[in-house]
């Protein structure tokens, strides 16, 4: 693929924006293009799968329930080749820090002088409780690195200025999937309890199996509610992290099988929470949605709060609990505190701060470059008024400078050249020769071919995840 010599004047942006999601699972799409419409109100919006193990399947991106005016499935190279084809005026990267790191040098090499290039966005898709400095420098380039909270806007700041990086990029927002209807209890007991499973948390065989027959158990407990078990994909499928013990299996094999007040359930984790009295999770996201609506919720502490679980980042949010103290009756709520800190509190009370462009841009060009008509169609037209400021102001520019990873062949030499070999690039951000197809498409034949040949050999893959794997390590342990 050439380096474009596009001009560095840039025309005025296009109404509506142009906005390319590129995603690597479920989850990151949603936030991905939740992201996008948040900040582009009323955006044409083009949607990429990153070919991967987690590539989501149709059920998945049905459940998810966000559409894009065309979707496709590319890799990394594919992906620049498309952007640079394009000119779209917003990419949102959403996945996992490697590929936004390659995608980030592959846009550096397209664009190594000011051009008319995308505004780059990128961010996390949850609640960051591991990886924190790992994740972040991965993410350091873009134009636009979103926190979901002010607790997380601090934390970020913090490691890119103490790794001597700039923390400019950092734009405080909340999680883009935040809203619903706001909780009416129907009295002082629970009468739905939605159990919210993870993938890869907690981890063992034994600990999945101990929660999901307190699950079951509480449902015994407890004839006059229904435990719903919120599954997050069929056997077969991947999320954003690995499940090598799905709930699904482990079903089959409660003592005396699930009691009929319990049961199984797919779908939209929003409309799940419209009838929920009580969300439980280890440390899930869906916590979080919980929390904004006013919904009890309980993050369990029964196999401790440990950092390798996530439940560490709920400490002093007044949830933590067990699943004793749920069939007791405890219905968790809350710290108004903790949970403004989170980003899930009415955020009118906490205004979020600018920071500065670049050099020569402050706060008042942000301010100035604000767009007051599309904030206003927005439920949390404050949250995001900040980041839509800093976009518009970037979107204004004649020419955006050349993207700036912290992580090059000098300050990273040996890291960085095998993150992008990963994703077929040189160490200067190029396609590898083969990465991307040059000429004529492939005849629809030829592609046919390859989608099967690829659902093959992920099916391949899932089943010695879920099948092989488990049962090698069992008898590693005899």
């Amino acid at each position: 693929m050439p380096v474009s010599n596009r001009s560095a004047q840039r025309s005025a942006p296009r109404s509506p924006l142009r906005v390319a999601v590129l995603a690597d699972s479920d989850t990151r799409w949603k936030w991905g293009a939740l992201t996008a419409r948040r900040l582009a109100p009323g955006h044409r919006l083009t949607g990429h799968l990153l070919r991967g193990r987690a590539t989501p399947t149709a059920r998945q991106l049905g459940e998810v329930g966000v559409r894009a005016d065309r979707l496709t499935e590319v890799t990394c190279a594919e992906f620049l080749a498309d952007i640079e084809r394009e000119r779209y005026d917003v990419v949102v990267l959403a996945l996992v820090g490697g590929a936004v790191q390659a995608v980030l040098h592959g846009v550096r090499a397209l664009w190594p002088d000011p051009a008319a290039r995308p505004v780059i966005v990128t961010g996390y898709v949850g609640v960051v409780y591991e990886k924190l400095a790992d994740g972040l420098l991965l993410r350091h380039g873009a134009d636009l690195v979103l926190a979901n909270s002010r607790h997380d806007a601090q934390r970020f700041r913090a490691v890119y200025e103490g790794a001597g990086a700039d923390a400019g990029c950092v734009t405080e927002t909340v999680l883009p999937f935040l809203g619903g209807a706001a909780y009416e209890p129907a009295g002082s007991r629970a009468t739905t309890v939605v159990f919210a499973v993870q993938p890869s948390v907690p981890e063992s065989r034994a600990d999945r199996a101990y929660l999901l027959e307190r699950a079951a158990g509480h449902a015994r407990l407890h004839p006059d509610r229904e435990v719903l078990v919120k599954l997050r994909s069929r056997p077969g499928e991947h999320t954003t992290h690995l499940e090598e013990q799905p709930y699904q299996r482990l079903a089959a094999k409660v003592p005396g099988g699930l009691p009929a007040n319990c049961r199984l359930a797919y779908g939209n984790m929003g409309e799940v929470l419209d009838g929920a009295d009580l969300l439980v999770t280890v440390s899930s996201t869906a916590a979080l949605e919980s929390l904004h609506r006013g919904i009890p919720t309980a993050v369990l502490t029964d196999l401790g709060i440990r950092e390798a679980l996530g439940n560490h980042h709920f400490l002093g949010s007044g949830c933590l609990a067990s699943w004793d103290q749920l069939d007791a009756g405890l219905l968790p709520q809350g710290d108004p505190e903790w949970l403004a800190a989170q980003g899930v509190a009415p955020l009118a009370t906490t205004p979020l701060a600018t920071t500065p462009l670049a050099a020569g841009a402050g706060a008042a060009d942000v301010a100035e470059a604000a767009d007051p008509a599309g904030a206003a169609d927005d439920e949390d037209a404050d949250v995001f008024a900040a980041a839509r400021a800093r976009l518009a102001a970037l979107l204004e520019l004649p020419g955006l400078p050349p993207v700036a990873p912290y992580y090059t062949l000098t300050t990273a030499p040996r890291y960085l050249p095998g993150i992008l070999a990963r994703h077929h690039l040189a160490a200067d951000g190029t396609p590898l020769p083969g990465a991307a197809r040059e000429g004529a498409e492939p005849s629809r034949l030829r592609r046919r071919l390859r989608s099967h040949l690829r659902d093959a050999a992920r099916g391949l893959y899932r089943h010695g995840v879920q099948r092989v794997a488990p049962l090698i390590r069992r008898m590693g342990e005899l």
